[in-house]
This record gives C-alpha cells, sequence and structure tokens, in this order.
C-alpha cells in the first residue's frame, strides 16, 4: 500500500505547485481520520487542494460556500413534504459527502456553524430527532481568512477543536508562481486527474496508522507539552483532551507516510504547532503559534 500514498501525493503535486508541507499535512489528516482548517488570504489554491484530494481518492465533493444567510438546514438537509406520498422525505444537504469543502466558514452565522460539530465528531447527522450516518470516509476541509474580520463571526474554541490540524498554504515563490503561468496554459485541470486510491484502500490505510508505535515515553512527551498549555501564565485556555488524542493520531499517521511503524519524538514536534496552536487562547497580544514555539523549546523530550 506504500505506492499508493505515493501516488496520492504525486497527484496531488500535479495540480498543487510548490506546496509539499500543505500536501503532506492534509494526507495526515486524512489517514488519522480527523479535518483540516486552512487560514489563509484568497486565491493561494486551498479549494484547488480540497478538489484534487476527493478526485485523487474517487471520493463524492461538496462545497459549501458559507455566507451569513446560510441556514443549518442548508448544510444538513431537511425534511420536504411529498404531497404524492402523503409523507415526508428527507433530501440530504452537501454534509453528505466524502470531502465537504466549507468555504470562508467564519462567515456563517454561529447557529450554522453548530450544524457541523455533530458531524464532525460523531460523522452523523441529527434532523427532527432521527440521525442518519454521512458516507465513509468524511472529511471537512474549512477555509478562513484570517486578515479580513468584517462580516465574519469567529469560530468558537468547540469549533475549532474540531480540526485535527490548522495550518497555511502561503504566497509561492517566484519560481512556483511562475510554474503556475506555464501549467495555466497546458497544466493538468482537476478534472483530468485520474483517481489513485479506492475509498476501500483509503479504509484500509487509516486502519493501518492505527498500528504505528506510539513508546510510552513519546506519549508521556505529548501529556507533558498539553498539560504545559493548561499551566502556562500566557495561555488563557489550554489544549483539550480531545487535543491529546489528535496530536497522538496526528503523529501515528505521519510516521506512517514516512513508511515507519513507529513514532519519533520529531513527528511530535513537528506536528505539535499545527494540532495545538488553533486548540489554545492566548493571552492579549500573543499568538498560539509563538506559545507553542515557546512550550516546545521549553518542555524537555526525555529519553
Amino acid at each position: 500500500m506504500r505506492e499508493k500514498i505515493d501516488a496520492l501525493k504525486q497527484n496531488l503535486a500535479l495540480t498543487i505547485v510548490g506546496k509539499d508541507e500543505a500536501i503532506r499535512l492534509v494526507i495526515v489528516a486524512l489517514l488519522a481520520g480527523g479535518h483540516a482548517l486552512l487560514e489563509d488570504v484568497p486565491g493561494v489554491g486551498k479549494t484547488l487542494l480540497a478538489k484534487s484530494l476527493a478526485r485523487s481518492i474517487d471520493g463524492k465533493f461538496q462545497r459549501l460556500q458559507c455566507t451569513p444567510d446560510l441556514l443549518p438546514t442548508d448544510v444538513t438537509g431537511t425534511n420536504i413534504w411529498n404531497p404524492k406520498s402523503g409523507e415526508f422525505t428527507f433530501l440530504p444537504g452537501p454534509i453528505f459527502a466524502n470531502v465537504l469543502l466549507a468555504d470562508e466558514i467564519n462567515r456563517a452565522t454561529p447557529r450554522t456553524q453548530s450544524a457541523l460539530l455533530e458531524v464532525m465528531a460523531e460523522h452523523q447527522v441529527t434532523v427532527d430527532g432521527t440521525s442518519r450516518p454521512v458516507p465513509t470516509p468524511f472529511f471537512v476541509i474549512a477555509t478562513q481568512n484570517p486578515i479580513e474580520s468584517q462580516g465574519t463571526f469567529p469560530l468558537p474554541e468547540a469549533q475549532m477543536d474540531r480540526f485535527m490540524l490548522c495550518f497555511s498554504l502561503g504566497y509561492p515563490s517566484q519560481t512556483e508562481e511562475m510554474q503556475m503561468l506555464q501549467r495555466s496554459q497546458s497544466g493538468v485541470a482537476v478534472e483530468k486527474l485520474s483517481p489513485c486510491i479506492t475509498l476501500a484502500e483509503l479504509a484500509e490505510l487509516r486502519q493501518q496508522c492505527t498500528q504505528v508505535r506510539v513508546d510510552a515515553s513519546l506519549q508521556e512527551y505529548i501529556l507533558e507539552l498539553v498539560r504545559a498549555t493548561r499551566h502556562d501564565e500566557e495561555i488563557t485556555l489550554g489544549v483539550s483532551p480531545r487535543g491529546t488524542v489528535a496530536l497522538q493520531k496526528a503523529t501515528q499517521a505521519l510516521a506512517f507516510l514516512e513508511g515507519r511503524d513507529y513514532a519519533l519524538h520529531d513527528d511530535i514536534k513537528f506536528l505539535a504547532p499545527y494540532v495545538l496552536a488553533h486548540r489554545i487562547i492566548p493571552a492579549s497580544g500573543r499568538r498560539g503559534l509563538t506559545v507553542i514555539d515557546k512550550l516546545l523549546r521549553a518542555v524537555p523530550v526525555g529519553v
């Protein structure tokens, strides 16, 4: 199955130029069974990454353009009265997909944002008292612009905690942007990408990730990092136990992605900013990434 992961990375690289780290992170989130939040300015390839991923795994893709007038039923679906049958029929919303892109998620109202809370944690949707499972795998990629604040609703801590990883793509280098210009003339469009992995194979890869060994010393290191966020004077709200589990799962996925059946301290140190920074509330004037970077330097690695 190793060749499947390599093929997935190569497939994404056909449309996403020069973003190897972002590709690696989104695959980690996918293999670990989590979700990804992309915080970046418009036009850097966030939507393209989500579409390319869905195409590569041969999964159903749905895009949810979040706006202030979007209703929770526009996300989950609703029951429609059928006059012919004389009963209500459930009309599924875009959330019933393998890869869901929630574009500009912070433009949706808190009421609509909350429609994603249950499904991101439990992979099911409850409408009018009836729970319905979403397709497997179910992977959410949400985007938001961290610069613009007009007409936005900041995600609450409970929503942020649902995302396993939070990262940015960033602007391309001059060489990479030149490649983008050249590809725009004769490059590979998303619609022309060939699926390189099936949903059944993805499920098997996820299962193999859970078999990656995480030694007790590494688990102690994870706990020390997480607990440090709860006692640091520069942090108002520390990482939740869900974040502790997320860091271990992401570590297993990264090790598996690198071709190992065991995790390393370096895996944890690499992933910690992406897994932990968005889960904390720093004191006034501090950035989450800065605080996590300080803790990584302060907490001893151990044996």
